[in-house]
């Protein structure tokens, strides 16, 4: 298994923290140490401890060891909004260099770090600087979440196509049920696995457990390796 992946959605609330805790699941079932990662979190909520974001804690409660929370999520941001207006409502402005010295914390004592983006792969962190960024600079294979739902197959292709053009290698997809009644979903993902340029490598049931939908993602794991 690579030492980090970057994962990548089609768009904002369509399951990359429950593919990226699958994801960890899967990894620690095949004997992998692994953390999860999210760099940046909008609508984290003000605790006894900071603020704190639900995704962030997903991903820190599915990883091997229990990683401090600065380091699962160095940029946590109040307001639920696009990160680069949710910081400019802090008062803050997102940089790359503070969520690099959490990476590479992670890495030091992990076997894989799986970090999550936020958004999309454009979503602005600031001027000049966007989601995709991260991997991009950290040069991270990217996974591609696809929500299953009406628009999919344009949202997909052009997610895919712009991280192709920025020069990241696309490891493959997973496919999230994200709405369960979506007509003709095997339609769907025949086309999907017709022309995105990278394998699926699992399809995620709705209303299933990360823990429990690991086992066909780990077997896929092992034939990518």
């Amino acid at each position: 298994m690579m030492p980090a992946v970057f994962i990548a959605g089609t768009d904002t609330g369509i399951g990359k923290t429950h593919a990226a805790c699958t994801l960890l699941h899967a990894l620690r079932a095949a004997g992998h140490d692994a953390c999860g990662m999210k760099p940046v979190a909008s609508g984290c909520v003000e605790t006894p401890h900071g603020l704190r974001n639900d995704d962030a804690l997903a991903l820190q409660a599915a990883s091997s060891a229990p990683a401090p929370y600065a380091l699962i999520n160095p940029v946590a941001l109040r307001d639920p909004l696009s990160p680069h207006l949710a910081a400019a409502h802090d008062g803050v402005e997102i940089s790359l260099a503070p969520m690099r010295v959490a990476f590479d914390q992670l890495r030091a004592s992990h076997r894989c770090v799986v970090v999550e983006g936020v958004g999309g792969w454009l979503v602005p962190l600031a001027p000049g600087l966007f989601a995709a960024d991260i991997a991009m600079q950290w040069q991270l294979p990217v996974i591609l979440v696809v929500g299953l739902r009406l628009g999919c197959l344009n949202h997909a292709l052009l997610s895919a196509r712009a991280i192709v053009a920025d020069g990241c290698r696309l490891l493959g997809w997973i496919g999230n049920r994200v709405d369960p009644a979506m007509d003709a979903v095997e339609e769907n993902l025949e086309t999907l696995d017709e022309l995105l340029p990278a394998p699926c490598l699992d399809v995620l049931p709705h209303g299933v457990a990360p823990a429990q939908a690991a086992s066909r993602l780990a077997a896929a794991l092992a034939a990518l390796d």
